[in-house]
C-alpha cells in the first residue's frame, strides 16, 4: 500500500496504528516533561506577543505627545485620536491575553499539582487535577473574558499611558500658549475659554468635555469594579 492509501485509509488502515501510550513511570515521566516545556513554549511565545502590544502602545503615545505639545499648530484632537488608538491596542492586547492565560493556566496547573508536590509534599496535593488538565487538552476554553483580560492590562500598564494622555490634553487646552495664534498666556483665564480650546471641528467643546469624561470613568469602572480572581491562584507573581 502507498503512501496515498494511507493516508486515506487513516488511523484504521492496514499497517496504521496509533502511537504507544507511556507504559511505565519512567516513561510517563518523560511525557510530562516534554508536555511541560511544549506548553512553557507557548506560553513565553504568546507572552512575547502581548509586550509587543505594549511596546507599540507606550511608541504611539510619546510619538503622539511629542506632535502635540512640540509647537502650538498641533490641534489637541492628536491626543484624543491617541487615546483611541491606545483603547485599540489595549481590546488587541485583552484578546492577546485570553490565549496566554490559557497555555499559563496549563502550565500553572501541572507544577502546582506534580513538581510541587515532588520537592515539597502536602498531604493533600488536590486529586482530579489529571483529570482536569486532560479535559482542556480535549476541549480547550477560555478562563477568563475580554472584560477581565482588559481590567488585568489596565492595571498593569495601559492605566497609566492613559493618565499621561489625560494630563496632557488637559494641559493643551488650557495653555494659551499651546494654542494657535498670538496668546502668549500660560493659563486660560475662564472655563469658558477652556470649553472653546476643547472644540473639535463642528462638535462644541462641552460634548468633548462630557465624551472624555465617560471614557475615563468606563476606563476606572474596568479597571477598579472589575474582580481579579488570578491573584489568588498565582499570588503575587502574575501578569
Amino acid at each position: 500500500m502507498d503512501e496515498a492509501e494511507k493516508q486515506q485509509g487513516g488511523d484504521n488502515a492496514p499497517g496504521w496504528s496509533a502511537p504507544p501510550f507511556p507504559a511505565t513511570s519512567a516513561e510517563y515521566i518523560t511525557v510530562l516533561a516534554h508536555y511541560h516545556r511544549a506548553e512553557v513554549g507557548r506560553m513565553a511565545g504568546w507572552r512575547d506577543r502581548i509586550d509587543r502590544t505594549t511596546n507599540w502602545a507606550i511608541t504611539g503615545v510619546a510619538a503622539m505627545l511629542s506632535l502635540s505639545l512640540s509647537t502650538p499648530t498641533s490641534h489637541h484632537g492628536v491626543l484624543l485620536f491617541a487615546m483611541i488608538l491606545v483603547q485599540l491596542l489595549l481590546l488587541i492586547e485583552a484578546r492577546r491575553y485570553r490565549f496566554f492565560d490559557v497555555y499559563r493556566g496549563r502550565v500553572r496547573r501541572l507544577e502546582k499539582n506534580y513538581f510541587a508536590q515532588i520537592l515539597a509534599p502536602l498531604p493533600d496535593p488536590g486529586n482530579g487535577w489529571a483529570r482536569l488538565l486532560g479535559q482542556d487538552l480535549r476541549r480547550p476554553q477560555f478562563t477568563i473574558s475580554v472584560a477581565a483580560a482588559m481590567s488585568r492590562r489596565l492595571r498593569r500598564n495601559y492605566f497609566w499611558m492613559f493618565l499621561i494622555l489625560l494630563l496632557a490634553w488637559v494641559l493643551k487646552i488650557s495653555t494659551p500658549k499651546l494654542q494657535a495664534g498670538e496668546v502668549q498666556r500660560d493659563v486660560a483665564h475662564s472655563l469658558q475659554e477652556i470649553v472653546a480650546n476643547a472644540a473639535f471641528g463642528p462638535i462644541p467643546g462641552w460634548a468633548i468635555l462630557l465624551l472624555v469624561v465617560a471614557f475615563y470613568g468606563w476606563l476606572a469602572y474596568v479597571a477598579l469594579l472589575i474582580g481579579d480572581p488570578d491573584k489568588k491562584e498565582h499570588g503575587e507573581v502574575h501578569v
